[in-house]
């Protein structure tokens, strides 16, 4: 079977449903999406005398959720344009369109009989082929394709997505004993090549995997909290990072989720278990009360949380179950959190918090973690194959650090199975053998390979190959070179890669001297070099507490030295004899954006954040930055297209001035910062994989170092013009003295000079104006204020 989806539909435009057009859209698939029929006119529509039978209102459920993409937080879509790739329509209407498409997912709502009055329309207008799926989160997969034709159930499965589609990784993939295996393989495979997801095959149980778990574990928290005594805001301050969960925790995560939502699953799984666990999954009188009041959580403005202004500042007040009366929120401090918080590690986190007995935020973690690791030791095999499947659902749709079984393994399995036991827990037979047989943990690394406990023994887990792992590979291989900032690693086939793991992989002259030594052997031993990390970002920029200390002891010889040394680093990187490749993802600003602008391509992950910042701290780029940034905006213009420099110019311009930063790699495409020689990764996961494959092509291809470029300028003209708009901002009381000081500063390096525009300048001249700028900028008491602010605060100063 040769399959592929070239179109696809989407049946139903409420929050999921649009959310998934759109994420297809991000994606560059052409998508139709389709709703009911409205049976009544609004006011607006009766006043343009519109009637039922207009197509504009037939189509306007989907019309409308295609136009609420744009106002939407955080934003659905990568880009405005891929509000072009949306097709609107009405199922009664466009239900023949259904022929012409690849992929039909079904998101109505959450009811059988109509799920299954849909897939009659669908089976009739569908072609051969065309796969069929269901988003339900909770709704037997089985059920749904009763009485279909064969070929529709061949080609029919859930496909689960997480809310927000385009930003929650996972996608569980739900087969009926009739779907055709080559279907599901394809799925798979195109759900995570091309979608970008993490893929786990569930099985048709109630909720399937993550939804099953993490609804049993957030009603064992609310339950212990009710039990113990607990304040919602206390659970939250110990349900979250410091035990490997989201920042929002428990009952903010309830809040976004939003609490009807979550009743519904909630239900949706009571009703089709029993005993003990029907118990746990009953909703609480309070919750009841608050759907009841509309106390929805975020979109209602109030839930859990509810953020009051006062004259000094919003305060964020939380819910008391008793009364249901807001109250000031509070924190669970003990000396077990204290040490907690002082562990590097989430591994020692667990464990300094649950082996502090009676302490009242160890026995709420223990009490927590304990039930939510035996539930999910109980459903091992009856909601998906292996404990592999159930961590990687975990993590991928409840963003939890690590999954249950890593957790357990984190815990000491056998430490905490004692415990459990001592404490009358009934330990699934399965674990208990495990450890019977010698077996200490769930995973084991042996040469750099990782092995899961399946079925009594030792199972090798597989990577797809398109994933390379740092870790595993240092593991594995070792390094080629390190220091306290970066590493050198073999990536295999004759590609190296440098790794930044300084603190927020900031730039210091630590990772500017493994750069150079990078490229050193590189030159002399590789095909080429892969500039990429696995951290929480890519490059913050670069190391703004050295540099504010440097100058505020008047040491300018040092910062003179040290951005020298950068500029020297990213010309290095752009002839460099063999091609070097970055691979930046989430923020990648300042620094970070000035390390990738020079390389021979750049392969960004979809989510990549990139801007040059500096302006916010009251400096402009001094490595490089904005010259390379000038001369991508001139290497972007259509060929054939006479050369206004003065309107590229004035883009930089306001690109720095303004410090904008991209919200999409697609964004990134759009402000100049990538340009046709640069790619987009659509899955994390693969992100160094591709940024290898780059430099393995561009090195069979015969790659040669770029020659030295001349750069035309706008000198004074241009000076003068970009001046103008900047002292228009301050005249309006838009900016401040300092920031048209800034902006002076920026408009005279980018214009190269009082010189005649069109001037042909070498990169070095504007290099030394940028270092020039910068050192006089950094020197200045309110741009110090601004350097200060920022590392204090974490957001911009206007001063």
């Amino acid at each position: 079977m040769k399959q592929t989806i070239r179109r696809a539909a989407v049946l139903g435009s409420g929050v999921m449903g649009s959310g998934i057009a759109a994420h297809l859209a991000n994606v560059g698939i052409p998508t139709m999406m389709l709703d009911i029929v409205p049976s009544e006119l609004t006011e607006e529509e009766k006043k343009q005398g519109l009637t039922l039978e207009n197509r504009a209102v037939r189509n306007r459920k989907a019309a409308d959720s295609k136009k609420a993409l744009l106002k939407q937080k955080p934003s659905p879509i990568t880009s405005k344009k891929s509000l072009d790739l949306i097709e609107v329509g009405n199922m009664e209407d466009d239900k023949q369109k259904l022929a012409d498409v690849d992929w039909i997912i079904e998101v109505v709502v959450e009811n059988l009989e109509v799920k299954r009055r849909v897939y009659a329309v669908v089976d009739q207008y569908r072609s051969q082929g065309t796969i069929v799926s269901s988003n339900t989160s909770g709704i037997s997969v089985e059920d749904m394709a009763e009485g279909r034709s064969e070929d529709f159930r061949k080609h029919f499965l859930g496909t689960h997505f997480f809310n927000p589609p385009r930003y929650l990784k996972l996608l569980e993939v739900i087969p009926t004993k009739a779907t055709d295996l080559d279907v599901l393989t394809f799925v798979k495979t195109f759900g995570e090549d091309v979608l970008g997801k993490g893929v786990v095959e569930a099985k048709d149980t109630p909720n399937f995997v993550a939804n099953r778990i993490g609804t049993y574990g957030l009603m064992v928290t609310v339950q212990k909290m009710l039990s113990g005594g607990y304040s919602i805001g206390e659970v939250d301050s110990v349900t979250g990072p410091m035990i490997g969960r989201p920042k929002s925790a428990t009952f903010r995560t309830l809040d976004v989720v939003g609490l009807d939502t979550f009743i519904h699953v909630a239900n949706n799984v009571r009703d089709q278990v029993a005993g003990e666990e029907r118990d746990v999954f009953k909703v609480p009188e309070f919750m009841l009360e608050m759907q009841k009041k509309g106390w929805l959580g975020a979109k209602r403005g109030q839930g859990f949380f509810l953020k009051k202004k006062g004259k000094d500042g919003s305060t964020i007040y939380e819910l008391n179950p008793k009364t249901l009366e807001y109250e000031e929120r509070k924190k669970l401090k003990t000396n077990t959190t204290e040490m907690a918080q002082q562990e590097k590690t989430l591994h020692r986190k667990l464990k300094a918090l649950v082996k502090a007995k009676g302490d009242r935020a160890g026995d709420l973690v223990w009490d927590i973690l304990k039930p939510t690791l035996l539930y999910s030791a109980e459903l091992t095999g009856e909601i998906a194959d292996d404990i592999v499947a159930i961590d990687q659902a975990m993590k991928w749709g409840f963003g939890w650090e690590i999954g249950p079984f890593e957790t357990w393994d984190a815990l000491g399995v056998r430490e905490s199975v004692e415990r459990m036991q001592e404490e009358g827990a009934t330990v699934p037979d399965w674990v208990l053998q495990m450890l019977e047989g010698g077996k200490e943990t769930f995973y084991k690394t042996e040469n750099g390979h990782v092995y899961f406990y399946h079925e009594g023994t030792y199972k090798l887990q597989y990577f797809n190959p398109k994933e390379i792992n740092l870790k595993r590979l240092k593991d594995e291989k070792g390094v080629i070179k390190k220091n306290t900032g970066a590493s050198l690693i073999d990536l295999g086939d004759g590609v190296a890669g440098l790794e930044f793991h300084s603190k927020g992989n900031a730039i210091g002259l630590d990772i500017i001297k493994m750069v150079n030594d990078a490229l050193e052997e590189v030159d002399k031993n590789y095909e080429g070099l892969v500039i990429g990390n696995q951290g929480k970002n890519f490059c913050v920029g670069a190391h703004l507490g050295m540099m504010l200390m440097a100058a505020q002891d008047d040491d300018f010889v040092e910062l003179d030295m040290v951005v020298r040394q950068f500029q020297n680093m990213a010309m290095s990187i752009k002839y460099s004899e063999k091609p070097v490749v970055t691979a930046p993802f989430n923020m990648t600003v300042g620094g970070g954006a000035e390390v990738s602008l020079p390389a021979a391509s750049i392969q960004a992950s979809a989510e990549t954040y990139m801007g040059l910042v500096e302006f916010g701290v009251g400096l402009i780029p001094g490595g490089g930055g904005t010259k390379e940034l000038y001369l991508k905006q001139l290497r972007n213009l259509p060929n054939g297209v006479d050369v206004d420099l003065t309107k590229v110019a004035n883009d930089v311009f306001e690109k720095i001035a303004m410090a904008k930063v991209s919200t999409s790699a697609e964004e990134a495409r759009e402000y100049g910062y990538l340009d046709s020689a640069d790619a987009i990764s659509v899955n994390p996961d693969h992100l160094l994989h591709d940024a290898k494959q780059k430099v393995l092509a561009l090195a069979k291809t015969g790659y040669r170092a770029p020659k030295r470029e001349k750069i035309p300028v706008v000198g004074d003209a241009g000076y003068a013009t970009m001046l103008l708009g900047a002292k228009s901002l301050r005249f309006g009381g838009y900016a401040s003295d300092h920031d048209l000081k800034i902006a002076e500063r920026l408009a005279y390096v980018l214009s190269g000079g009082r010189i005649k525009q069109g001037t042909l300048i070498d990169e070095q001249v504007m290099l030394e104006l940028e270092r020039e700028a910068f050192l006089s900028l950094i020197g200045e008491p309110l741009t110090q204020q601004r350097m200060q602010h920022m590392l204090l605060k974490g957001k911009p100063l206007r001063n």
